[in-house]
């Protein structure tokens, strides 16, 4: 629980995985915040919180209606009302419309785009009544166009963007930046060198160069605030 009378601002990550999760909890518990790690596997965010200070693991389903009130009622009685919100959920998954199940399709979706609404529902009105908050996700190239095997992942990341902006447009009157940052490239991390072998590392995004984007958005000024960044490599085609 955090000390009485500590002020620093709580970020809540949603979705804190080993590479770019790793990152953004890094850069902004460098920026002075609490850190609320949230995903599946407790015991993995239970060793990633140990790396940072402050910082508590949130075991939970983000895509569970139920449940998402009493995981921010958590946090907020742990660390405090969550200042920063970064949702950075999604699972690449390949097929066309014959080479993916109903349900994975609906997966898709619950992960990119229901989480991002309960999550957002769970923090904007303590964000709104102090008349300033941050909100920012996690996209990709495919939610601005759907490639031929992309048939669930595109349009899970297209109605992410979708709420992203309508979320942007509707509370950006009330003080609440809501941004979206499309990463045009894979991460750099063990998993995708080792599905990649023959890339060189220059072809990958660095976690790192990509959170410190992610921080400097959430520190802009009201009077320049960016809707959406895209970040890539500087060799990557596009």
């Amino acid at each position: 629980m955090a000390a009485q009378g500590d002020q620093r601002p709580v970020t809540a990550l949603i979705g804190a995985g080993p590479e770019l999760g790793a990152a953004l909890a890094g850069r902004f518990s460098d920026g002075g915040h609490h850190l609320a790690l949230v995903a599946r596997d407790g015991a993995r965010l239970e060793n990633m919180a140990h790396r940072f200070e402050p910082a508590r693991a949130f075991a939970a389903d983000i895509t569970d209606a139920g449940a998402v009130p009493n995981l921010f009622n958590r946090i907020a009685a742990d660390l405090g009302p969550v200042t920063t919100l970064i949702y950075s959920t999604g699972r690449m998954l390949r097929g066309d419309v014959l080479g993916v199940a109903p349900e994975e399709f609906e997966g898709a979706w619950r992960l990119a785009a229901q989480g991002l609404f309960l999550a957002a529902r769970a923090v904007l009105p303590s964000m709104l009544e102090a008349g300033h908050g941050t909100i920012i996700v996690i996209g990709a190239t495919a939610s601005l166009r759907g490639g031929a095997q992309a048939a669930a992942f595109a349009p899970a990341k297209a109605a992410q963007r979708s709420l992203t902006q309508s979320m942007a447009r509707a509370y950006g009157p009330g003080g609440i930046h809501v941004a979206h940052v499309v990463i045009d490239a894979v991460v750099d991390g063990a998993q995708a060198r080792a599905s990649m072998p023959n890339r060189s590392p220059e072809g990958f995004a660095s976690p790192e160069a990509v959170a410190e984007s992610v921080w400097h958005l959430s520190q802009q000024d009201p009077r320049g605030w960016s809707f959406e960044l895209d970040l890539r490599p500087a060799c990557e085609s596009w």
